[in-house]
């Protein structure tokens, strides 16, 4: 092919691939397969010495395309240079000391403080114009709105949501990243709060104060109870080994990451040295050397959620990669499979995106796309594809698909739903084929099944009766664990716990509850109020059923001594069974518990005191005091 024409391709794909990526969150390439392109691209430049006026080499960002207000930022945030070379960092470097951060991958975001009150947050958009979303970052889980300083300051964060607080949504959401973007991105901040959104501050952009290295501006922040990202003080002769000591570290974190930032320590040495119309010269972004595996695609299976969005997962050959074994890979939807053109027998490139998930990077032969299933592959029930924004997904459209019942089911039982114990995935789908669960009220009348059960595989006596004391402990649980266990669209923990205290702990005004009552409570949007009415609408006599069989807990408070206090729980505990109970104690105080240490809190509950914890650490930091289990009882069970 022309090389010329070659480059306009290239540019066309990557701008598309932008537009997508930024302003939609959604992946029409993978990242590999965009940096790989992106190289060819700068490589042709480089070759032919033709720039082309659209060219992503050349730009900072896609055009915002939203409905929220725009707002032009004071300094331009430009794109970090990229490189996987080790050597590159060195030479970088030269003789100054550098600051390595993760760059963590989320939404940027740019904070204003006045007054010590956040006035502003705006996203990065197009590195020239963001979005305003100020509203929705007062809802940021660990996000300080009021600080202890009266003087102007502008600061740069990424919106981030970890990967356990993901969990919840996976089923209906890509990843952490784009999930993040548009939870952020929200017109309704009442769906921002729900979402577990975190900001992690990487940098003071104004400031009254006069800092000598970027690592002490780190640190002030950390004091003003921001959360802050890590950092390492490195030089160019222990950077290599520094970033091998973090590889190894990276695949047991919550926080998604695509690399690492590598700054140099010095600002005043970092002013001097400007940017170019792109790139600022006083930072480089270091990519993980994606490790690289070729193996042969042997077959597409299709995964039906309980939501019925139908799934495709590349089964291939077994490769050692980063340590582990794999042998599958989520396509994510039918967009990406037609984009890979897949088929069986393909040799295809595995790896593993941000050193965790495995993700095809490319098909080397293409012989695809291989043929949709025509109906769902669990209950042969009819499936429809739908498009969604640019994406096209499959579902499965029968009410009664046995492989949605099996994950409502899995989801009912869980340990936040029902917490029911015994009653695994495995088992639930024994129950379900063999015909003794059709709703989830059968689960309490299982002992008429008594001499079946006993007598199948995995069975006895004793496992028999441990099920059925399980099952009947779930008999008496709080209401808002039932709530959740129900499986209604958007309602997690925290929504359920918020509906139960609005309607105070009573179930027939939740079941009875409109529309509009629903959206007067604060955290519940119109979404989630239209999802919950339908399903009792809907669900009536199941609802019934089952308030056959239950009784809820009164979680009312029983007293006000632990009102306006902020707690935060870590580390093993002894008195109470675990922090789940802990904290249902402090929530029946008037207290409440939060996840993650800020100005705002009022006490740390470790058991080890002298832990070197980045919560005890960050506790010290803010001299917030330390309490062990029996200090807190001491002081607050009289």
């Amino acid at each position: 092919m022309d090389k010329l024409k070659r480059m306009a391709e290239l540019v066309d794909l990557l701008e598309k691939a932008n537009y997508s990526y930024e302003q939609k969150n959604e992946e029409l390439i993978s990242n590999f397969e965009y940096d790989k392109l992106y190289d060819e691209l700068v490589n042709l430049e480089k070759e032919l010495n033709i720039i082309l006026s659209n060219s992503v080499t050349q730009k900072v960002g896609e055009q915002v395309a939203s409905s929220l207000q725009k707002v032009a930022h004071n300094l331009p945030m430009l794109s970090l240079n990229k490189t996987k070379n080790i050597d590159e960092l060195k030479n970088f470097l030269g003789d100054k000391m550098g600051l390595l951060t993760y760059k963590l991958d989320g939404l940027t975001i740019v904070l204003t403080y006045k007054n010590s009150e956040l006035v502003q947050a705006v996203t990065r958009g197009n590195g020239q114009i963001g979005e305003d979303v100020t509203l929705n970052a007062r809802t940021f889980k660990n996000l300080p709105i009021k600080i202890d300083y009266a003087k102007d300051l502008v600061i740069r964060g990424e919106a981030i949501i970890t990967y356990s607080d993901f969990e919840k949504f996976s089923d209906a959401y890509k990843n952490p990243r784009n999930f993040c973007s548009g939870s952020v991105r929200q017109l309704d901040p009442k769906v921002t709060a729900k979402r577990d959104v975190r900001l992690i501050a990487f940098a003071v952009v104004e400031s009254d104060e006069t800092f000598i290295t970027r690592s002490e501006s780190l640190d002030f922040l950390d004091k003003l109870g921001f959360s802050v990202v890590s950092y390492k003080i490195v030089d160019k002769d222990i950077v290599e080994e520094t970033i091998q000591q973090i590889s190894t570290q990276v695949k047991e974190s919550d926080c998604a990451t695509d690399g690492l930032v590598l700054s140099f320590n010095d600002l005043q040495y970092s002013k001097t040295l400007g940017a170019t119309s792109k790139f600022p010269k006083d930072s480089i972004a270091f990519k993980w050397k994606d490790e690289v595996a070729n193996t042969t695609l042997l077959d597409i299976k299709w995964n039906t959620s309980r939501t019925g969005l139908i799934n495709p997962i590349a089964i291939f050959e077994k490769v050692e990669l980063e340590g582990t074994t794999i042998e599958k890979a989520s396509v994510h939807n039918i967009s990406i499979l037609e984009n890979l053109q897949l088929g069986k027998g393909d040799t295809i490139s595995v790896y593993k995106a941000n050193m965790i998930i495995p993700q095809i990077a490319e098909n080397l032969t293409r012989t695809g796309p291989i043929n949709l299933p025509r109906t769902c592959p669990v209950c042969d029930g009819d499936v429809v594809i739908r498009q969604e924004n640019n994406t096209k997904h499959l579902y499965c459209i029968n009410p009664n698909c046995s492989a949605k019942k099996l994950e409502s089911f899995a989801h009912f039982v869980s340990r936040n739903a029902m917490n029911i114990e015994d009653l695994s995935k495995k088992t639930l789908e024994k129950f379900l084929a063999l015909g003794y669960l059709e709703e989830f009220s059968d689960i309490f009348k299982l002992e008429k099944y008594k001499n079946q059960i006993i007598a199948q595989e995995g069975f006895g006596e004793r496992s028999y009766q441990n099920l059925i004391d399980n099952i009947n402990k779930a008999r008496n649980i709080p209401l808002y664990q039932f709530i959740y266990a129900l499986g209604i669209l958007q309602v997690g923990v925290s929504t359920a716990k918020l509906i139960c205290k609005h309607f105070d702990e009573d179930i027939q005004k939740i079941c009875n509850a409109s529309i509009e009552e629903l959206i007067e409570i604060d955290g519940v949007g119109e979404v989630t109020a239209k999802a919950m009415v339908e399903f009792f609408n809907k669900y009536k006599s199941i609802i019934e059923n089952l308030l056959v069989e239950v009784k809820f807990q009164s979680y009312k408070k029983v007293s006000d001594k632990l009102t306006k206090l902020t707690f935060v729980i870590t580390g093993e505990l002894s008195h109470f069974a675990n922090r789940k109970a802990l904290q249902q104690y402090i929530e029946q105080q008037g207290g409440k518990v939060t996840a993650t240490i800020s100005k705002n809190t009022n006490y740390l509950i470790n058991n080890d005191i002298n832990s070197t914890s980045s919560k005890n650490k960050k506790a010290k930091q803010l001299e917030i005091p330390i309490l062990t289990e029996e200090m807190f009882l001491e002081m607050f069970s009289g």
